[in-house]
C-alpha cells in the first residue's frame, strides 16, 4: 500500500565553496533532516559549487561530473543508509562537448529511481546558463519513489505552468524545484521584493492550479568570485506548500536552514474532489499550447 503520509525536507544553504567541502557540508545536512523525520530530502541547485554562471569561462567545466561517480556515490550510500531519498541536483558531464544541470532522485536502497536533466535553460545578466547546459531531452517526469511519486523540476522550470502540469498529470504528489535564485545588489532596493514575490507566487499557483504540493529549496549567501562585480545575493525563502498554495514552512532569506512538512494524500484528494481542475480542462481546446505564438 503506498504511504498516505509521508514527510519532506528542503535544505537551504550557503554554497559557495569547494566542490569537496560542500559535499561534506550536504551529506552532514541530509543526515540531520533524516534524525529529524524527514523521508524525502532534497538540496539546493548545482549543490557541489559556488554559482560558477555568473560568467562565461571555460575553465568552468572542470566543475562538472560524469553520472555515477561522486555525487551519486556518496548520497546513494547515504540514502541506503538512513532509509531516505535524496534529490541530488548536479553539473553532469554527459560527453565532451555536453553537458546538464541535472538532479538524481536516489531511492531509499541507494539504487536511481530517476534522472532529470533541466528542461528550461536561462540567459540573463549573470545567470549565463546557455553556455553551459545543453537542454534537458529526457523531458518532465514524475518518479515513483517508495516514500511516494514525486516530480523534480529545476530553476528556472519553476516559471513554467506546462511544466507543472505535465509532471503532475503522472502523478506527482509532490513537484520539487532545486533552485539558485537571487538579487543583483545594486537592484535589490528598486526590483527586489517584486522579484521575490513574483518567484514565490508563481510556484504557489503551480500547487493551487494541479493540487499538488510544492517545495522550493534556494541557496543563500552573496556569492562574488569575479573581480569588479557585485555578484548575487541569493535570497533563500525556501519553502513548502500545500495543495491549496497554503504556506506550511518558510526559510529566511539569509540563514542556513532545514524546512519539513507532511505529505497528505487524504488531504490532497480531498482538495481535488472539491477543486476538480482537472476534471475540468477542455484538453480539446488546448492544441494551439504547442505553438511559440498564437499569431
Amino acid at each position: 500500500m503506498p504511504n498516505k503520509k509521508y514527510k519532506i525536507a528542503v535544505i537551504q544553504l550557503n554554497l559557495n565553496d569547494v566542490a569537496e567541502n560542500n559535499l561534506k557540508k550536504c551529506l552532514s545536512w541530509v543526515r540531520d533532516a533524516a534524525k529529524l523525520g524527514a523521508e524525502v530530502i532534497s538540496l539546493p541547485e548545482l549543490y557541489s559549487s559556488h554559482y560558477f554562471c555568473q560568467s562565461e569561462d571555460v575553465d568552468n567545466f572542470a566543475l562538472a561530473e560524469p553520472l555515477y561517480s561522486t555525487s551519486f556515490i556518496a548520497f546513494s550510500a547515504l540514502a541506503k543508509e538512513l532509509g531516505v531519498v535524496i534529490i541530488v541536483p548536479f553539473f553532469e558531464k554527459r560527453m565532451a562537448g555536453i553537458y546538464h544541470n541535472s538532479a538524481y532522485i536516489i531511492d531509499t536502497d541507494g539504487s536511481e529511481a530517476g534522472l532529470y536533466r533541466k528542461m528550461h535553460i536561462p540567459d540573463d545578466p549573470h545567470f549565463y546558463e546557455k553556455f553551459y547546459f545543453t537542454p534537458g531531452d529526457l523531458g518532465f517526469k514524475t518518479i515513483p519513489t517508495q516514500k511516494g511519486k514525486i516530480g523534480t523540476l529545476i530553476c528556472w522550470d519553476q516559471w513554467y505552468p506546462e511544466a507543472a502540469r505535465l509532471t503532475a498529470l503522472q502523478g506527482a504528489e509532490v513537484l520539487f524545484y532545486p533552485t539558485a535564485i537571487g538579487w543583483h545588489p545594486g537592484e535589490k532596493d528598486e526590483y527586489g521584493a517584486n522579484q521575490y514575490g513574483a518567484w514565490m507566487n508563481v510556484m504557489k499557483g503551480h500547487a493551487v492550479a494541479n493540487g499538488v504540493y510544492v517545495a522550493a529549496a534556494n541557496r543563500i549567501g552573496l556569492e562574488q568570485y569575479l573581480p569588479d562585480t557585485a555578484g548575487i545575493e541569493f535570497w533563500g525563502a525556501s519553502f513548502i506548500a500545500g495543495p491549496q498554495g497554503e504556506i506550511l514552512a518558510q526559510a529566511s532569506h539569509d540563514k542556513e536552514e532545514i524546512l519539513i512538512a507532511e505529505v497528505d494524500l487524504d488531504l490532497q484528494e480531498n482538495v481535488r474532489q472539491n477543486w476538480p481542475f482537472f476534471r475540468d480542462r477542455r484538453i480539446d481546446a488546448f492544441g494551439d499550447i504547442t505553438k511559440r505564438a498564437i499569431d
